[in-house]
């Protein structure tokens, strides 16, 4: 695992590409589409394993990678990314973890103010095709203050579909930020939420590991640190 001191540098990927808004603070079954498809399980080993986190791709030059939170990659050496995962069917294939990246305040002392993490992932199962090539990828946003509108989706462990909310964000302290919608439960961090113009600003994980409370999630507030993680993700290769 590659760790990163906290840089301060700042971070905005232009967006491209939108997702429509669903019904504020109601969460859903999310639909089928391109946006969707770049939100995936995390599975323990293949299919035949258990789905435990949920992670988005991002744009990277590397066209690899996935970002997440940071505890849903602890001790996980066998994780394998499913995007648009839905009833049991792996319709665009699987990708291999093969090296995550997370800021050295998360593995020294588990910081919550820094739980999020890359992953760089290796060759799909169907084609061998880089991930962001079979399902295209958002963009990354840092520098984004809570109090925006997002959309939240990710898999609960008990769930094989994907659920949606969207609402706005508030700030929760000064490097928090969090966001009312029901029943996001586990198997949902590193669920991306996703702005009106697609850019990814956060992911659930944080305070108490994305809350502890369902129905109202947390993520870090992408700053520098995140940034800095990213530049260190994507120039991997």
């Amino acid at each position: 695992m590659r760790a990163l001191s906290a840089v301060a540098v700042l971070l905005v990927i232009p967006a491209y590409g939108s997702r429509d808004a669903g019904p504020g603070g109601r969460t859903f079954v999310a639909p089928v589409t391109a946006a969707n498809a770049r939100v995936g399980a995390l599975f323990e080993g293949g299919l035949d394993g258990d789905h435990f986190c949920t992670a988005s791709v991002v744009h990277s030059e590397s066209r690899d990678l996935v970002v997440t939170a940071a505890h849903c990659l602890d001790d996980q050496d066998d994780a394998v990314f499913v995007p648009g995962y839905r009833d049991g069917q792996a319709p665009y294939g699987t990708w291999p973890v093969e090296e995550a990246y997370t800021d050295d305040a998360w593995l020294e002392d588990g910081d919550e103010d820094d739980d999020v993490a890359f992953a760089v992932l290796g060759p799909g199962s169907l084609t061998g095709a880089r991930v962001e090539d079979a399902v295209g990828a958002a963009p990354l946003a840092t520098a984004v203050p809570p109090g925006g509108t997002a959309t939240v989706t990710g898999y609960p462990s008990d769930s094989d579909t994907p659920q949606a909310c969207t609402n706005r964000t508030t700030a929760y302290g000064a490097t928090q930020q969090r966001i009312e919608c029901p029943a996001f439960s586990g198997g949902t961090s590193g669920s991306p939420w996703q702005a009106a113009d697609g850019s990814v600003v956060g992911v659930i994980g944080g305070y108490e590991e994305g809350g502890d409370d369902p129905d109202v999630s947390y993520s870090v507030v992408f700053g520098g640190t995140t940034a800095a993680l990213y530049r260190l993700a994507s120039g991997h290769s």
